[in-house]
């Protein structure tokens, strides 16, 4: 790299300044997620308090597992794009860490900035598969040592509440098959399985509750590890899973397989939108039939401003199909309420409004080779086993 190109000294400092402030932000919101756990405290543990709370080992050890995992899996999957491009000599920076102090998981993630344009598939596809494989293979060794490192179900007696499934591990020493909680009705968040994470549950014992996942620090961490390769490798737009579908099957499959997967983010969306708002609107409105109303008003809109930057002329077509799907799947909940999520509302919007749904043009000179278009099913493959259709919901 040309002299004039070097990465400044106070351009290091700021990735690392991001980094650390990341770190601290995301160990801070594992405190708050884990301050619970009061064993410790009652065991005489306690060395230091703060704003009248007191904080032992057991307090920073969770709240540095955690931040130190997701960070962790973030760099891993980061560096992995940043080392695909120095070996292609693409003008390529550093991760940069997003923190966010106290709101959802303490972090928005990590982005890395490409600045110029990729010249062939190959320097594509290997951009785009680098950074996903990565973090997968950290995720796929922590996720095995947070299970088999699982303590016993007896663990959840140091956290404070949930005082029915404690005395259901009393009595039976295991947790419960069917959900058991002291929360509300609609107020237990549960995360939502994985094909991965589902197999190895049923190999390993003592595995927590998917509603009680996140009282178990490194497992928390590598479920949002999961979640986060998904994210990237949805096939849409310029994530990495668009650029791997780009690279495999060029752009004119890329744009049918991108539309296609935003047409069934949308479904999922209206179908829970269509079981979710009349608890909400009907009320509001004073009545069934207003309130009925307002939610297909509500749903309708949604999907027009969505569907027109979408699919373009054809926005209409694709906005009454999917009321179609909505309103039938709405009818028959108990059978296909595992596809309706409202919570993809705002990652529909996300990709259709600031991803983009289609990839812009690179090069088609020289297709990849067959190693990576088999690395590129597998990388498919990857997306399969970290996906949940219902990531966060509360029942």
């Amino acid at each position: 790299m040309p002299a004039s190109e070097s990465p400044s000294r106070d351009r290091y400092l700021l990735h690392a300044g991001l980094f650390l402030v990341t770190l601290l932000s995301t160990a801070l919101t594992g405190a708050i997620l884990f301050i619970g756990r009061t064993l410790a405290w009652e065991a005489g543990d306690v060395f230091l308090t703060v704003a009248g709370f007191p904080l032992s080992s057991i307090f920073f050890a969770d709240a540095f597992t955690f931040g130190g995992a997701l960070i962790a899996f973030l760099t891993v999957h980061e560096f992995g794009h940043y080392i695909a491009g120095r070996l292609h000599q693409i003008k390529t920076s550093l991760p940069y860490f997003i923190p966010a102090p106290l709101i959802g998981i303490g972090t928005l993630g990590a982005v890395i900035t490409i600045r110029q344009p990729i010249s062939n598939l190959t320097k594509l596809f290997d951009l785009g598969a680098s950074g996903p494989i990565a973090g997968f293979i950290l995720v796929v060794v922590m996720l095995i040592a947070a299970m088999i490192s699982l303590p016993s179900p007896e663990y959840l007696f140091g956290v404070d509440g949930h005082y029915s499934i404690k005395e259901y591990i009393r009595l039976t020493g295991q947790f419960p098959d069917t959900p058991i909680s002291d929360a509300p009705p609609g107020s237990r968040l549960t995360l939502g399985s994985t094909p991965l994470y589902w197999v190895l549950s049923m190999i390993v014992p003592d595995v927590p509750p998917l509603y009680e996942m996140y009282h178990y620090p490194l497992l928390f961490a590598v479920w949002l590890g999961l979640f986060f390769t998904a994210l990237n490798l949805m096939p849409v737009g310029q994530l990495d899973g668009g650029h791997i579908i780009y690279a495999l099957f060029g752009p004119k499959w890329h744009a049918r397989i991108s539309r296609s997967f935003i047409f069934a983010m949308l479904t999922s969306m209206a179908s829970g939108a269509a079981l979710t708002l009349p608890q909400i609107l009907i009320p509001v409105m004073g009545g069934e039939f207003l309130g009925t109303i307002g939610v297909w008003i509500t749903i309708a809109s949604l999907l027009t401003i969505c569907t027109i930057k979408a699919f373009k002329d054809l926005w209409w077509k694709m906005m009454l199909t999917i009321l179609v799907l909505a309103s039938f799947i709405s009818l028959l909940p108990d059978a296909f309420g595992w596809f309706a999520y409202f919570g993809w509302l705002p990652w529909c919007f996300l990709l259709i409004f600031l991803v983009k749904v289609d990839h812009p043009p690179v090069p088609l000179s020289k297709p990849i080779g067959r190693r990576r278009r088999v690395i590129g099913y597998l990388t498919l493959c990857i997306f399969l086993l970290c996906f949940s259709i219902k990531p966060f919901y509360s029942v």
